[in-house]
């Protein structure tokens, strides 16, 4: 289940990218999308092992994604981002039975 949240957020942290590129032409938009899905792809395959990088990695994005919010006091896409990233930290540590 854990995997499966990750994964998603991954392809919709790609796809944010991929529109900042084609809309605003921001290269550091698809690039840090891209290093930043890549880095928590490794802990979704299980290649980095310790549970709290993928953490790390989402409390670095929470912290962007408020700063950018901050700035730009846009909902779209910082604002939507900020709050899926905290959702998906959240979920992480919901255990199922």
């Amino acid at each position: 289940m854990r995997e499966t949240i990750l994964w998603i957020y991954i392809v919709l942290l790609v796809i944010g990218g991929m529109i900042g590129f084609v809309k605003a032409k921001s290269k550091v938009s698809l690039i840090m999308s891209v290093a930043f899905a890549a880095a928590l792809a490794l802990c979704a395959a299980h290649i980095i092992f310790q549970a709290y990088v993928a953490d790390l990695l989402l409390a670095a994005l929470l912290v962007v994604f408020a700063i950018r919010l901050g700035k730009t006091k846009k909902m779209m896409p910082a604002g939507m981002m900020l709050v899926l990233t905290l959702v998906v930290l959240a979920l992480r540590h919901v255990r199922i039975s």
